[in-house]
């Protein structure tokens, strides 16, 4: 019998997207992007099993091979694509994986704020796999919140993807609160 898996499908663009239209306010530096093999990581420590990465590119216009390679030394499938400029073809990708990964046993955490996922995985969560999304807490579609059986993570907080604090407002639980983050 094989080992069980988790499938980790990244939605780069999105979490780009939103890392520099909503956080920073501006395209983010090399240095302050997710480092993805800690998203690997993260999952393969919290669900105690291997973790299979697949990281869907929009390829229409080039392939950037550097960071294809940088993928693939971090043991991602990158999933480059390509098709018409009106497509989102990413999300098209990501929602024909879901539906297939519905069929298929192991665990599944996609890592996007997008509501175009919503239906897969509330699909996904049946009961018989963990089902996990890692986001911007407070930038994930808020119709994923009524999903039960999804586990919820934030990527810089839980999944600790980031080397540097980002400019983030956040809801602080009451035991993790301490005065002297305000007081610098």
């Amino acid at each position: 019998m094989a080992e069980r898996i988790s499938w980790v499908l990244v939605d780069g663009e999105n979490i780009d997207a939103t890392l520099g239209g909503q956080i920073l306010g501006r395209r983010p530096q090399p240095e302050e992007r997710p480092r993805w093999d800690r998203l690997l990581s993260f999952v393969i420590d919290r669900w105690n099993q291997p973790a299979r990465g697949l990281f869907f590119l929009n390829a229409s216009s080039h392939l950037p091979m550097p960071f294809v390679q940088a993928l693939l030394a971090l043991g991602y499938q990158p999933v480059p694509l390509s098709g018409p400029a009106d497509e989102k073809i990413v999300d098209i990708a990501i929602q024909r994986t879901l539906r297939e990964l519905a069929a298929r046993e192991g665990d599944v955490v996609l890592v996007s704020h997008d509501r175009d996922f919503v239906e897969d995985v509330a699909r996904l969560a049946d009961g018989e796999r963990r089902v996990g999304l890692i986001a911007f807490h407070e930038f994930r579609s808020s119709e994923f919140a009524g999903l039960p059986g999804v586990e919820f993570f934030d990527i810089e907080y839980d999944a600790e993807a980031f080397d540097a604090p980002l400019p983030r407002v956040r809801v602080i639980p009451i035991d993790e609160f301490d005065p002297a983050d305000f007081l610098r």
